[in-house]
């Protein structure tokens, strides 16, 4: 069977939250109708009623019978209808056989599940599973169909903004700034005197034909000529210097404040900006800035003011010129004016047609796996050439315009060169009372007409070619006017703050766009120093944003958070996570060694780090990897999910703060090395105020206290004890739903 008869299921998406990525992605591969469906972990990132109701609707509804579902998986719910269970271990099959057959063996029950799920397997296979509430029901249904974007997901990536008309003034005048304006000043006057110098030199040497002297001064002219020589040499070498000094400076300047203002972006600035777009910037438009920019700008530098001396030389050469002069000047600028406006949108369209190209070829490679699985390669292939071919068809263009360019220019400059000719010979003529110019003037005026067709063109040429340049210049400062995280703070902390982790909400508001509804709305609660709170609720609730409001990832318009008694709004944000643990829902190593995605600052020992590995159940997988020194490579791909979720935890217990927050650390991890974790955090956190966001009950059941949300609103919380044996309350259908 070929890979068009499969669908496969992975964890990776963006811009929605986990459960919404997961729901979707099933939804695409139901829509497939394959033969064989293949789903990796797509319970993990839901909730127990959403999962139950998955289960019960997709993975077992009609729209799935007669196929072949293959469903990798920590989630109990799943078991109880498997035709077939298979348990693996370090990449052996442990075990083989039906459910009826797993519930007849103790010891794959008492080694693979929890005392809590085995009963709920059992009750399962009796018949007496428990069903939905017509109130869960319709909390199910009503999450199931309307699906919304979560607030972790903000809006869709935005149109990229294009500038239309010139470059403004003040794009130039940042330029300058960058490469410093002294230096700016240097390359200016060298570069007059350079021209000076030059001009100077020939017209001593038409002088010097028209002097009368014959040889008897021949050493002087000489003298002047080598003088002359010399001074533009030198005034050369110091105008290439500074150009190039200016150029490395500039490009270092622009590098560090982008790079600066990019780390320092706000989320939302990365929830509506592709990558490609990001990378556009940092590699196509800083090239520009760095390689080609100095570059163009020094010869247009050169040719303007050669420009402008072989104008001046002309009309003092040959008077006649000024009267062409003119009509010349207002053909020319004509011209200039309509190339230089298309030629700079143009680029700009080049610019902006980059970016597709950069985002296609990234989300192609990272869902690579999804798209061989439902064998859509032309599809993305299609694209991708889609995208190549309008990027082809501005370059085609800036092309095509610059040939137009150059054939009327080389007419112009044939008028100017026969114009000039004509005048030299008409003035020779001796019964014309009227002289042109004495034979050494005429010479060099036709001498200086000869090159005016490429000067001409490399002037303008290069002046459009210098405005599109800037055009990078104009991006690349878009980037550093995006608003930037509130870094300052008016307190400083101790640097064993917090002491006690005391932590206390007071009517937060929180929204991550003003046309999105509250993330948060009116949230207060309050966290005893070393109590081990739970947060639960589903998809969209509002649990991230917790983590994201006490982190400052996002900033609250109202309300308080307070640690240990400071309100963190006044703490500088760097200062302030740095003295926060955390687990993310994502887990994400850096490319690097693995005691540096460890222990990036080196204050820990190895025994200490090999110690949290051991703790968090994942020292023989280091061991048998190469231990600490082995390199992680991108994103952390040598590990699988679990693995890098089991490490980052222990990073966090290497950092040892007296607040971690847990995002659903353990969602991929198995229900025994999660009842490992759980001892290891409630043993090892003693004095510390946990907080764990999770989907699974069995992980929050033994909390001092639980928070349930709903749509932003805190709608419970309490003794997790006390709220089971209410029957009404919300906790207690999570609970249910979870043991059916």
């Amino acid at each position: 069977m070929g890979r068009g008869d499969l669908g496969y299921i992975d964890e990776r998406g963006l811009n929605l939250s986990g459960g919404q990525r997961a729901r979707l992605a099933l939804a695409r591969a139901i829509y497939r109708d394959s033969d064989i469906y293949l789903l990796d972990d797509v319970l993990s990132a839901v909730d127990s009623q959403v999962a139950l109701w998955i289960i019960q609707k997709a993975i077992l509804g009609p729209l799935m019978n007669h196929k072949t579902r293959i469903l990798c998986t920590h989630n109990v719910q799943a078991i109880s209808a498997a035709d077939m269970i298979v348990i693996m271990d370090k990449g052996y099959v442990k075990w083989a056989g039906s459910f009826s057959s797993f519930l007849l063996n103790p010891y794959l029950l008492s080694s693979t599940l929890e005392p809590s799920e085995v009963l709920s397997l059992q009750l399962s296979s009796k018949g007496n599973s428990s069903s939905y509430s017509n109130e869960e029901k319709s909390c199910v249904e009503l999450q199931i169909d309307c699906l919304s974007i979560s607030e972790e997901a903000h809006d869709g990536a935005e149109t990229e903004a294009r500038k239309e008309g010139r470059v403004e003034l003040h794009v130039y005048k940042s330029y300058a700034t960058f490469t410093g304006w002294t230096v700016v000043m240097i390359i200016c006057v060298s570069a007059v005197l350079m021209q000076v110098s030059r001009n100077g030199n020939d017209l001593w040497l038409s002088h010097w034909v028209d002097s009368t002297k014959g040889t008897k001064s021949t050493m002087f002219y000489l003298a002047v000529l080598a003088a002359l020589g010399g001074a533009n040499s030198l005034l050369t070498l110091i105008r290439a210097f500074s150009f190039s000094y200016g150029g490395l400076h500039a490009a270092i300047q622009v590098h560090t404040r982008l790079l600066k203002n990019i780390v320092n972006a706000p989320v939302q600035f990365f929830d509506q900006n592709p990558s490609g777009r990001i990378l556009n910037r940092f590699s196509s438009d800083l090239y520009m800035i760095d390689d080609s920019l100095p570059f163009i700008l020094n010869i247009l530098l050169a040719n303007v003011l050669s420009l402008l001396g072989i104008v001046l030389v002309l009309c003092y050469a040959q008077i006649t010129f000024l009267l062409l002069l003119f009509p010349f000047w207002y053909v020319y600028r004509k011209l200039q004016l309509f190339y230089r406006s298309t030629s700079r949108e143009l680029r700009r369209l080049d610019s902006v047609s980059r970016s597709p190209i950069y985002s296609s070829f990234t989300e192609t490679l990272d869902g690579s796996a999804t798209i061989r699985a439902f064998k859509t390669e032309e599809l993305f292939m299609a694209r991708f050439i889609e995208y190549v071919a309008l990027y082809q068809q501005t370059s085609y263009s800036e092309l095509t315009a610059s040939l137009w360019l150059s054939l009327r220019l080389q007419l112009l400059a044939a008028s100017i060169i026969s114009y000039i000719a004509v005048m030299s010979v008409v003035g020779s003529r001796g019964d014309i009372p009227i002289s042109f110019g004495t034979p050494g003037l005429v010479g060099l005026a036709l001498s200086y007409a000869a090159p005016v067709v490429s000067l001409l063109s490399n002037f303008l040429t290069s002046f459009t070619e210098t405005e599109k340049e800037m055009v990078s210049v104009e991006r690349v400062l878009q980037y550093m006017d995006i608003p930037r995280e509130e870094f300052q703070g008016s307190l400083s902390l101790d640097p064993d703050w917090p002491f006690h982790g005391h932590l206390e909400f007071e009517h937060i508001f929180l929204k991550y766009k003003q046309s999105l509804p509250d993330a948060l709305n009116d949230v207060s609660f309050t966290i005893a120093a070393g109590m081990k709170v739970g947060i639960i609720g589903r998809t969209g609730a509002g649990k991230s944003s917790i983590i994201n409001a006490i982190f400052r990832l996002t900033p609250i318009y109202k309300g308080r958070i307070l640690v240990d008694g400071i309100d963190v709004a006044y703490v500088d944000v760097k200062e302030l996570r740095g003295h926060f643990a955390v687990v993310p829902q994502t887990p994400f190593l850096f490319e690097g060694s693995l005691r540096d995605n460890l222990d990036p600052f080196g204050k820990a020992s190895d025994e200490n780090i090999w110690e949290a590995l051991e703790k968090c159940h994942v020292k023989e997988d280091i061991e048998s990897a190469g231990g600490l020194d082995i390199h992680v490579k991108e994103c952390g791909i040598s590990f699988s999910v679990g693995q890098r979720q089991l490490i980052c935890l222990a990073r966090a217990l290497i950092k040892s703060s007296k607040i971690l927050f847990l995002d659903e650390c353990t969602a991929n991890v198995d229900t025994q090395t999660t009842s490992v974790l759980q001892n290891t955090i409630s043993k090892e956190c003693k004095g510390t105020s946990v907080l764990t966001i999770a989907h699974r009950i069995s992980l929050v059941l033994n909390m001092d206290k639980i928070l349930v949300l709903d749509h932003g609103v805190l709608v419970e919380e309490g003794c997790p004890q006390v709220l089971l044996e209410d029957g009404c309350s919300k906790f207690a259908s999570f609970a249910r739903a979870a043991t059916v």
